[in-house]
């Protein structure tokens, strides 16, 4: 049987049809031997097999009971490489030493400490600068639909990981759609919570980075974000409590935005999304937000953050397309900065204003279909000197900025076979809102399984 996400690994290992060391050396046998998508870039081998037999103990030992306090015993969760880990090398999707500790980040401590089996990094691009997963030290990672195109990015190993069955769930990261898109393109299910839910350490000074799952389905990212979710020291915005009040009542208000230059292919599936929306009573109406400046505002803000931490003697080994963003950087004022930041907090105010009229916001995720696995960005956009390596996604970015929580679930296929994504996004701190609704609407979109793509066959165990 084939696996299918964090909650069917589980029902196995439940009924003993399998057990954490058979499911373990299955992923990792199918990561080391049918990564065609080149998703990984390390593995944890022994040391995953190490867990998966303290797994297989405790399950003996304590039977259903063993899931209580461990809700993610004996499943498997990739990291992305952006991410500290122990005893697996952290090396940023970047030929530039990695100088942090080698220590678990709170999120990953936190899925080892709910039992999950950590069993390797996936690719990223240089310190997440693109929404490619391109890197001068690994082959860019490919979509799981079509080798010929990108997976996303810069999560797109943890998105082909995930949708390949090469890990039950993974953990990426988002910085301005860095897990959604690739969810999108890779069709499977991303999830950026409000800013802080998950703790980030080290974050960035921009204030844009999240951490969030990529799951099968939407339950799977429920349990995940549940599990690493609350306070920690090293995080100071994780100590900030919601803003928004609990919104409970069964016919919501539903902004539907379509962003320009949306494909033809994209409007028809994501159709079927509102569609399905309104079939469930909820009023949807279109509407629009609009930020002057906004893009440009993004590029400044995340310049100046790469600036701040390049040396100039490290630009040759630097990845050349992040390093254009970092040579805007330099160019930069303190009153840029601050004048980006008013464009910051005029989002926020109109986002907020926004949320007053609706308690959903919901558009494609990515108005367009996945571009060339070598490229950073469609045709348009592929040159990094132009600065427009994020502007293709406009749906993405903006609440990064604004630190609200956004969903990308699959809304279908395009007649060439392509995924789509549908982005559910909600007021600061109404995390669960958006999942209640996501999990909803998943139940009338169907995912359908990347076609010829490996999966991991799990084999019951023998009587």
């Amino acid at each position: 049987m084939t696996a299918h996400g964090v909650h069917h690994t589980r029902e196995l290992l439940r009924r003993g049809e399998l057990s954490a060391v058979e499911h373990t050396t299955a992923v990792l046998t199918a990561a080391r031997d049918h990564d065609t998508l080149d998703a990984y870039v390390a593995l944890a081998g022994e040391q995953a097999l190490r867990a998966a037999r303290r797994a297989d103990a405790r399950i003996r030992e304590l039977g259903a009971d063993a899931w209580r306090t461990l809700p993610l015993l004996g499943t498997t969760v990739s990291v992305k490489d952006l991410l500290q880990t122990r005893h697996l090398p952290t090396r940023r999707g970047s030929l530039l030493p990695n100088d942090r500790p080698a220590h678990d980040a709170p999120a990953v401590a936190r899925l080892r400490a709910a039992g999950a089996v950590v069993v390797g990094k996936t690719a990223t691009s240089e310190y997440g600068w693109s929404a490619s997963t391109l890197s001068r030290t690994a082959p860019p990672t490919r979509n799981p639909y079509d080798r010929r195109l990108s997976a996303g990015g810069s999560s797109g190993g943890a998105a082909a990981a995930v949708a390949t069955g090469l890990c039950d769930a993974a953990l990426g990261t988002d910085g301005c759609g860095s897990i959604r898109i690739p969810a999108a393109f890779c069709g499977v299910v991303g999830y950026k919570p409000t800013l802080g839910r998950i703790p980030y350490a080290p974050n960035s000074a921009d204030r844009l980075a999240h951490q969030g799952p990529l799951t099968r389905t939407v339950a799977d990212a429920a349990l995940l974000a549940q599990v690493m979710a609350g306070p920690h020291p090293a995080d100071p915005d994780s100590a900030l409590g919601s803003l928004d009040p609990p919104r409970t009542h069964r016919t919501l208000r539903i902004g539907w935005i379509e962003y320009d230059h949306t494909t033809a292919e994209v409007r028809r599936v994501t159709e079927q999304a509102r569609l399905a929306l309104t079939g469930q009573g909820h009023r949807v109406e279109d509407t629009e937000v609009r930020c002057p400046h906004l893009y440009p505002a993004l590029v400044d803000l995340l310049a100046a953050w790469e600036a701040a931490g390049a040396r100039p003697a490290d630009d040759e080994r630097a990845d050349p397309g992040r390093l254009e963003v970092i040579r805007h950087g330099r160019t930069l004022t303190a009153a840029d900065v601050i004048r980006a930041e008013q464009v910051r907090h005029t989002l926020r105010t109109t986002l907020r204003h926004t949320m007053d009229r609706y308690d959903i916001l919901a558009s494609a995720t990515v108005p367009l279909e996945p571009f060339a696995a070598h490229a950073v960005g469609p045709p348009w956009a592929a040159d990094a000197r132009d600065l427009q390596w994020l502007a293709w996604a406009p749906a993405a970015y903006p609440f990064n900025i604004t630190g609200q929580p956004a969903l990308s679930l699959p809304a279908g296929l395009t007649r060439a076979g392509l995924p789509v994504g549908v982005q559910l996004a909600g007021p600061v701190g109404a995390d669960d809102l958006v999942l209640q609704l996501a999990a909803r609407l998943e139940s009338d979109l169907a995912a359908p399984a990347p076609p010829g793509a490996p999966r991991v066959l799990q084999t019951a165990t023998a009587p």
